[in-house]
């Protein structure tokens, strides 16, 4: 056989009953959702930052992390909302190296997935529980949703999941917002089409049953640069590429126009400092425009507690083991630029 049996993993249900949310987090999630739902309705006027570490590795470095974002959110809390980026899923291009936490709580032990869920269902929900946010992550794995259904705030589909039919369906059935990543490729209505799927319901099957979804009016664009046959990146933050992009919105049937810059990967060329000139860039645009200013509704950057990345093994608590990221002071800095430019 080609697969393996290894052992069989509790259901949603299961571990959700197994490790519930307290009630005044269920309350705190529920208020925090509707405040993050009305900014992209254009009903609550605050900036989104989505910052945190490229991926989730360590759970007490990751709740540090989350500890001194808290405190700064206390100042900043007026003019932004902060989504600490816990991203327990890793999409690997050629299929190798750390698949992030679900797979390996620890990174240089052997994968185990029993153990991985328990452990991002526990990060997300200390999230909430200790530091008073609700969280961000990556949807990689569509069947693994439920597992964390009622802690996420927001959920991205990356560059290499966006035209993936499973994906657009079960975004549909979202009731929280999902940025759609635009391909590799930077083919903008390969995007727009994974908008427009998920705002809209289907009929599918879902974990063995058949199901049928209302849409996710939420749904929204990411632009995240591309790169070209010669594996150049190619940025697509520049004021331009947000004209174009609001221009291809208001030639189709999609409700509540809104992107999201992520000012890594391809925009930056994983140069990572590069996060922060880009970040002030689409904060100039949207000064420039108001228009823009309307429609860009938020930034995606990757921090960390030290700047860089390392490779596993090396221990430098705090330090990404996947793409570079900033450094806390750096971060930190940005945070308070990003509200005073808002």
């Amino acid at each position: 056989m080609s697969f393996i049996e290894r052992s069989l993993l509790p259901t949603p249900e299961e571990i959700k009953a197994e490790f519930p949310l307290k009630p005044e987090s269920v309350e705190r999630k529920a208020k925090k959702d509707k405040e993050i739902a009305e900014l992209f309705t254009g009903k609550n006027q605050k900036f989104l930052v989505i910052i945190g570490p490229c991926s989730a590795d360590r759970e007490d470095a990751v709740c540090e992390y989350m500890e001194r974002l808290a405190r700064v959110y206390e100042r900043v809390k007026d003019t932004l909302i902060l989504i600490p980026r816990v991203y327990t899923n890793k999409p690997r291009t050629t299929g190798g190296g750390y698949k992030g936490m679900l797979h390996q709580p620890d990174p240089e032990k052997k994968p185990n997935m029993y153990e991985g869920l328990v452990a991002i269902r526990r990060l997300h929900m200390r999230a909430i529980e200790d530091y008073g946010f609700t969280t961000a992550d990556e949807m990689l794995y569509p069947e693994n949703f439920s597992y964390l259904s009622d802690v996420l705030s927001y959920i991205a589909i990356g560059a290499r999941s966006v035209e993936n039919q499973q994906h657009r369906l079960t975004c549909s059935g979202v009731d929280v917002p999902v940025g759609m990543k635009n391909p590799t490729s930077g083919d903008l209505s390969v995007m727009l089409n994974a908008v427009y799927a998920s705002q809209h319901g289907h009929d599918f099957i879902y974990r063995t049953r058949e199901v049928q979804t209302s849409g996710n009016p939420l749904t929204h664009t990411i632009l995240r640069g591309a790169v070209n046959k010669h594996g150049q990146c190619l940025p697509n933050y520049h004021y331009e590429d947000l004209e174009l992009l609001m221009r291809l919105y208001g030639e189709r049937e999609l409700v509540n126009p809104a992107c999201i810059v992520d000012a890594n990967h391809s925009n930056s060329d994983k140069r990572y400092r590069e996060q922060i000139r880009i970040v002030k860039e689409v904060l100039h645009s949207r000064r420039h425009s108001t228009e823009i200013r309307d429609f860009v509704k938020g930034v995606m950057v990757e921090s960390y507690l030290e700047s860089g990345c390392q490779k596993i093994g090396e221990h430098i608590y705090g330090k990404s083991i996947t793409d570079p990221c900033l450094g806390w002071e750096e971060s930190e800095q940005l945070i308070y630029e990003i509200a005073e430019g808002v």
